[in-house]
């Protein structure tokens, strides 16, 4: 068994793909309408789906927004440089809510920022002594 994706409910498909792509830096994959079921599904993600899991923005029409609840946590991505990391998306119009540095009762530094639907993206720099953590 092998994780194949996380879904995410979006209100503007368009500008979650932007998002994702011009901000995050990952690819659109592949995107279908389901006119009969009223929704269009877009996959991203840094490498083929047949590599690694990916997201999957779907985007159910006539439904501009959702509540988040308090179940849902965050994604996660390993970055080089959580400081420079948050810079770069700051200057491509992202929205960063915590600022790089360490966690709190701990040493690995982590930054958040928000996607177009308030979705939270962790991002935790890669340690010099392992490429994972």
């Amino acid at each position: 068994m092998r994780l194949l994706h996380t879904m995410l409910r979006v209100g503007d498909l368009d500008r979650a793909i932007a998002f994702y792509t011009e901000v995050l830096g990952m690819r659109l994959l592949r995107r279908q309408d389901y006119p009969e079921g009223k929704f269009t599904l877009a996959f991203v993600g840094y490498q083929d789906e047949s590599e690694a899991a990916v997201l999957e923005l779907t985007h159910n029409w006539g439904v501009d927004g959702y509540e988040l609840g308090t179940a849902y946590g965050h994604i996660a991505l390993e970055v080089p440089d959580a400081y420079a990391a948050c810079e770069a998306i700051r200057v491509r119009g992202g929205k960063v809510v915590r600022e790089a540095g360490p966690m709190k009762h701990g040493t690995t530094v982590i930054a958040f920022v928000e996607d177009p639907d308030g979705y939270k993206v962790e991002l935790i720099q890669a340690r010099s002594d392992s490429p994972a953590h």
